[in-house]
This record gives C-alpha cells, structure tokens and sequence, in this order.
C-alpha cells in the first residue's frame, strides 16, 4: 500500500511537470505555430511516456540510488581510509554520470561528437571531482575558496577553447546534475560527512552538486583540446511525421529496443559495483537488498520510457515549433514563450524535488522550500529568456556567463556560507529533465531557423538556467541579512555567522 501510494505521487510530480508544458505547447500550435497532426499525436503520445518513465524513474532513485549512496558512504567512513573512500568515490561518480537520463539527452543532440566518448568524458570530470568533494569534507576546505579557484580556472581555459565549445561545456556542467546523481550525491556526502563531530559537518555536506558541476565543464574544455570534432556536422533533431496511427505506434516500437540495450549499458556499472560492495564489504539483510533490486528496476524501465518518448516524440515538436516561431512574425513571441514554459518546468523538476526535501531535513526546516520553490522558478524563466535572446541575436555566451558567474562568486563573499552552498547545488539541480528534452530543442530549432550556428547560440541554454539559480538563491540570503541589520536594536538582531543557518520566510 505505501508502495503504490508513492508510486501515485511520482506520478503526480511527473505530470505536474510534464502536463503543463504540453497544454502550452498544444495552445500555441492550435493557434499560432499549426504543425502536422502526426507530429502533435506522436508529441502527445511522449508526453504519456515521460509522465510514466519519470514517475517510475524518480522512485527507482529513491528506492535504490539513495539508499545506495547512503550505504556506502556509511560503510566507508567506518574504514576512514583516505585513499579508499576518493578511489570509490571517483569510480561512483563516474558509474552514476552514465546513467543520468540529462546527459543521455544532451549527448544525443550534439552529433558533432561521438555519443560514448562525450558521455564517458564528462562522467569523468564529475567522479574527479566528487572524489574531491569527499576531501572537502573530511578536510574542512573552505566551499568559498574552492569555487572561486575553480571558475578562475574555467575562465581562463575559455581563451584556449575553441569557441564553438564554450557553451556545450558548460551545459555539460548543467546536465549532470539530474534525478539520478542528485539523490546519490548528497545521500553518499551526508554519509562521509557523518565521519566528522564537528558541528559544521551537515552544514559542509551541502555544495557537493554545485563542486560536481564544474568537473564536466572541465572535461569537455580538455576533450575539444584532444579531440576536434567536425562542428559543421552539428544539426538539429530528427523529425519524423506518421501518416497514421500505424506508423506513429510501429515508430515507438522500433525505438524501444535500442533504448532497452542503451539504458542496460548505462546502469550496468552502477549495479555490478553495488553487487561487489554487497558481496564483499555491506552484506544488507534480505529484505533491504530486494528493495534496492526493486528501485533498479524502476530505475530502468522508467528511464527507457522516459527516452523513448523524448527521442521520438518530445523533442521533435520541441524543435519544429522553434522553427515554424523564429521564421514568423512572431519570433520574438518565443522569449516570453520560453519564459512562461521555464516557470512550470522548475516548480516540478524531479531532481527539485530531491534537492529541497533533502535541504529541509538536513536544516531542520530551516531554509524555507517555499522560498527556494519561488526563487528557483523566477530564476529559470529568466535564464530561458535570455537564452532564446541570445539564440535570435547571436549573443556570445560569455557575454552573459562572465558577469553572471563574477556576480554570483562576488555575492558568495558577502552572505552566510550555506546560502552559497545552497546556491550551487540549487543551480546544478535547476536544469533538469525537461530543460534539456524540449528548450533545447526548441532553441536548435529557432536557431536554424534564424540562421545561426547551433552550436554556437542554441547552445548554453542549460548553463544559463543553471547559472540564474546562483544568483537569485544568494541575493535571497543578502537581502535577508540587510533586513536582519536594520532591527539592531532587537536583543534578538545580533548578526548572523558564515557557520549558521538561517530562517528563509522573511526572505519571500
């Protein structure tokens, strides 16, 4: 019974995620972008698709990604040897990358590179640096200084990197960070943590998501260092309109074992390394390691559902309706499109979900989720109306990723410490599932249309969405400490320290 009550409420999130995209997106096609009625059934029927995938993908993480990190981060601050828990924490953080449904999706849009080695590259990057997200940790590094050493360094390689690069590295920055790695991360973080009896340690346990998001941008600058991909090859979605029912179904049918070996292959570390670590290291009773096969499962068949029904028939329309908008007089109707869609699609993102309910344990209730909710949605919408600008009028990324990110970097220097470490992982979570199945392509699509260079314009949407999110979670904190000031003649006013955590509802 509590079993399928969960599954309802996946469910439930799923749709409230996926639902109103699609009415938004039906209503601008009845009205103002018309396109063939095989492309909007076959987007109607991925759309059932997604809301079923995420919904048994999501609890899948919950049942085993969870509870997996958690295990093993527990049985390896028990062993409190350095050198195993970054060895295990590199080879996790790469095991689960491969798997996370974002990256699936963005490495599939960018046919300028090989599928496999971006993937593998960028899971790289993020098991580095979850392996030295745990030295933080037992260390006591300052989240601060490691940022700003980072991003130092990321914006210097930007002059080496080819500029066609720029913005997939960073959206390869935004993607990782999904319903998958979220859960996993921050349950093996609060395991590790647990080592320390210092009364910072759950505080240091947040910024692991944001640390992780920098290893992809990283990797991907060294890939098209090594690797020169053919960026001309770089096109947009493939678009297919069934004539009837017949094809449409046939062309789903045909998809489903692809995804069935691909999505094997992608879970297929991650569950052989929890067998050995069962076998020879946790040894978890029956029942616990059923329930964690159990999530497996759900993990699987909801992620093959969920890209399915991106690849054939989310995104695709996705992509049309750029097109058909940005050659209308109504092309700059998409800014405010891409604004309003941005808005539904963060107050329901999965990894959202994962981020603030672990946030609200964590703080005992102290940093507000409906302060967080508004502020992450507020963000998004503005970071996809600056993409769809950039996209029509050809902006370079970093003319908006430099001052941001030196703005978001300067705020961390002024607001408590776990604002900041709120902040980044809010921004790594922000770009969820969704970001990249249908604004990306829309962007792709608008991008041609216009006749701009995909990977250079379309490009970046994801490293802007989750880019905002730094910014408006950390003027949130400011904006609370100015008012905090104000009341110095309170007994109760007294200033708050970078080591504590603070009340969020005056913050709204």
């Amino acid at each position: 019974m509590l079993q399928k009550r969960r599954l309802a409420e996946k469910f439930k999130e799923a749709a409230a995620s996926v639902l109103p995209i699609a009415a938004i997106v039906a209503a601008v096609c009845f009205c103002a972008a018309p396109v063939q009625s095989g492309l909007m059934l076959s987007f109607l029927v991925g759309a059932g698709m997604l809301v079923v995938g995420m919904g048994l993908f999501t609890l899948g993480a919950d049942m085993a990604m969870s509870r997996i990190g958690s295990s093993i981060g527990a049985k390896l601050t028990r062993s409190r040897r350095l050198a195993l828990i970054v060895l295990l924490s590199f080879v996790l953080g790469v095991a689960i990358t491969m798997a996370e449904p974002d990256l699936q999706v963005l490495a599939a849009s960018v046919p300028a590179i090989d599928t496999r080695v971006l993937i593998l590259a960028v899971s790289a990057g993020v098991g580095l640096f979850l392996a030295l997200c745990m030295v933080r940790i037992l260390f006591r590094l300052s989240l601060r200084g490691m940022l700003l050493a980072c991003y130092a360094l990321v914006f210097a390689l930007c002059v080496w990197i080819p500029r066609e690069m720029l913005p997939l590295a960073f959206d390869a920055g935004g993607v990782t960070t999904g319903p998958m790695t979220v859960p996993f991360i921050m349950a093996l973080g609060v395991g590790v943590a647990a080592i320390r009896s210092d009364e910072n340690a759950r505080a240091d346990s947040f910024g692991l998501v944001g640390l992780c998001s920098v290893g992809p941008v990283l990797s991907v600058m060294l890939l098209s260092a090594i690797f020169r991909p053919d960026t001309a090859a770089a096109g947009g979605v493939q678009v297919t309109n069934p004539d009837t029912t017949a094809q449409l179904g046939l062309g789903y049918l045909r998809a489903i074992p692809s995804y069935l070996l691909e999505v094997a292959a992608a879970l297929a570390p991650i569950f052989a390394f929890f067998l050995l670590f069962q076998i020879f290291s946790l040894r978890l009773r029956k029942l616990p390691f059923v329930r964690i096969l159990a999530g497996v499962v759900h993990t699987y068949v909801g992620l093959v559902l969920f890209l399915t029904g991106v690849n054939v028939g989310f995104s695709p329309l996705g992509y049309v309706l750029g097109h058909t908008l940005a050659q209308g007089a109504l092309r700059w109707g998409l800014v405010p499109l891409s604004m309003l869609m941005g808005w539904f699609i963060i107050r329901a993102e999965p990894a959202v979900h994962v981020l603030n309910r672990q946030v609200e344990e964590l703080s005992a209730g102290a940093i507000s989720a409906k302060a967080m909710g508004l502020s992450l949605s507020v963000a998004v919408a503005l970071a996809n109306g600056l993409a769809l600008v950039r996209v029509l009028t050809g902006l370079p990324i970093l003319y908006l990723l430099g001052p941001g990110y030196a703005l978001a970097l300067g705020l961390s220097m002024f607001v408590p410490k776990t604002f900041t470490a709120i902040a980044f992982d809010s921004g790594g979570v922000a770009s969820g599932p969704l970001t990249a199945a249908f604004m990306l392509p829309l962007a792709m699509g608008a991008c041609e249309a216009s006749g701009g260079s995909v990977m250079t314009d379309a490009f970046g949407l994801v490293a802007l969405v989750a880019m905002m999110p730094l910014i408006t979670v950390q003027t949130m904190g400011a904006v609370y400490l100015l008012k905090s000031r104000r009341r110095s003649a309170e007994p109760a006013a007294a200033a708050f320290g970078d080591d504590e955590i603070i009340e969020l509802w005056e913050a709204v």
